[in-house]
């Protein structure tokens, strides 16, 4: 029996660690060759997004918006913001201002102001998302992909998920955290160089975020359309939620999400958004061209809307986007989206309507120099309304505020994934002055977030009306 059992370990094992690699090169690129993460990069390389507005010509309501109560304290880092040319061979500290370079943000409640840790007990977790709790006062529930080391090769990845509290500045479990129970999928269309990935078994870089009413969680998985997909499931199937008067049969299983054709072999970092009547739509690329469709309750998808908004898009994203380089750069979607009116609730006269209210998400800039990737990430706004056209684009990348320099090129890598209202009586819909949860993995290894005034990620807004 033992030697059996050995013979099946000594043709099992290189398999498992073969599909463990295999799956963290591609969902790590920063651990590849220059070489290899190019052709990977260039091969399946993740999309991003686009833009609208129909203000009145040369009005911009950010122009007016009140800086944040406390003032900012002086930046004292001198990283080179991004959109420098690929090579950083003649740029050194100083050469650029960090006021004119990116869009520093501050937490509102912690003591230095810096990002905060999210720790998940002994666990180590990555890629983190945020939400309130529906019940606890001063309590969310947190969710991560549990952190695979080097010396854990296998096939099989997880979600972490737990109640989770402030305590000295750090968002940690209340109690030791637990396995998101998302089925693992099945699917056969991963030949040749993805074969690896047939042997993976459960769910990827999970976004865990609030529609209209109902919590959800998407996914990567096993597809059985292309390669690997994205999936979405009704996240009070997922975890303990109490009492919840809201009915709702959508997504109650884990549900394929499916996209006009053709697919890419590896599909990632797709985005579910509401227009104003709350019907769901699905967006798959923000660049070169976005793409987005209406989505069914079996996960079907509508033909591409985005052709209907190109006119204004293609001027919009021609002046605002983020400057790729050839190689090793790229643009490509980041989090869940959110609705938000652009005037202060603590405002008598703002009020709600469809002129005032878009929907916006976080696309980034990726770039892999020195065998490191790093990730800008800009805000995008749309309209709530068919045919969704941009709105408008950050001028500037968000810079979190206690994000470090590694040298005179090189910053950390702090991946935005999800984003959510902080309050626990918010779901999708927010206003300028509410508080608002960023939550991102850094380097790869560990979940970081930051609670700032949303105001502060609109600042320097470009319109597309001005384009």
């Amino acid at each position: 029996m033992l030697v059996r059992d050995a013979k099946r370990l000594i043709f099992v094992a290189p398999l498992l660690i073969f599909a463990y690699l295999g799956l963290r090169l591609y969902f790590d690129q920063s651990a590849l060759p220059s070489g290899l993460g190019g052709w990977i990069e260039s091969t399946f390389s993740s999309k991003a997004n686009g833009i609208s507005d129909k203000s009145s010509p040369g009005y911009n309501p950010f122009d007016t918006l009140a800086t944040n109560s406390r003032p900012s304290p002086p930046s004292t880092s001198t990283f080179p913001g991004p959109d420098l040319p690929s090579s950083f061979e003649t740029f050194g500290p100083g050469d650029f201002e960090p006021s004119s370079a990116y869009n520093e943000v501050y937490s509102v409640s912690t003591k230095d102001r810096k990002y905060f840790a999210i720790k998940f007990g002994d666990k180590q977790a990555m890629n983190p998302n945020i939400i309130p709790h529906p019940i606890l006062e001063n309590t969310w529930i947190i969710v991560a992909q549990q952190f695979n080391g080097p010396n854990e090769p296998h096939a099989f990845f997880t979600e972490l998920v737990c109640n989770a509290a402030f305590l000295d500045d750090v968002l940690q479990c209340i109690d030791p955290p637990t396995v998101l129970p998302i089925a693992a999928t099945v699917g056969d269309k991963c030949d040749g160089d993805l074969a690896f990935f047939a042997i993976n078994t459960g769910p990827h870089d999970a976004r865990v975020f609030f529609g209209p009413k109902v919590p959800y969680t998407v996914y990567g998985s096993n597809s059985l359309h292309t390669c690997f997909g994205q999936w979405v499931q009704d996240l009070r199937a997922l975890v303990p939620w109490g009492l919840d008067m809201i009915k709702q049969d959508q997504f109650r299983l884990g549900t394929e999400l499916q996209r006009p054709l053709p697919y890419n072999a590896v599909e990632k970092n797709w985005f579910i958004f509401w227009d104003r009547e709350e019907q769901a739509y699905a967006h798959y690329e923000v660049a070169p061209k976005r793409v987005f469709a209406k989505l069914s309750d079996d996960g079907s998808a509508g033909l591409d809307i985005a052709p209907l908004a190109s006119v204004n898009d293609d001027k919009c994203m021609a002046k605002y986007m983020p400057k790729v380089a050839p190689k090793l750069e790229s643009v490509h979607q980041a989090t869940n989206s959110l609705a938000i009116t652009l005037c202060n609730r603590a405002d008598p006269t703002c009020v709600q309507t469809d002129a005032n209210t878009f929907i916006f998400t976080i696309f980034q800039h990726k770039t892999y120099y020195d065998f490191h990737s790093v990730y800008w990430p800009y805000v995008m706004v749309f309209e709530q309304r068919a045919p969704f056209e941009l709105y408008g684009i950050s001028q500037k990348p968000i810079y979190i505020h206690g994000r470090e320099t590694l040298s005179e090129t090189q910053s950390q890598m702090f991946y935005v994934v999800s984003m959510s209202w902080k309050s626990r009586v918010q779901r999708y819909h927010g206003f300028l002055d509410d508080v608002l949860f960023l939550a991102f993995g850094v380097e790869d290894e560990r979940s970081g977030g930051i609670d700032i005034v949303a105001r502060d990620i609109f600042q320097g807004l470009g319109l597309c009306s001005d384009s």
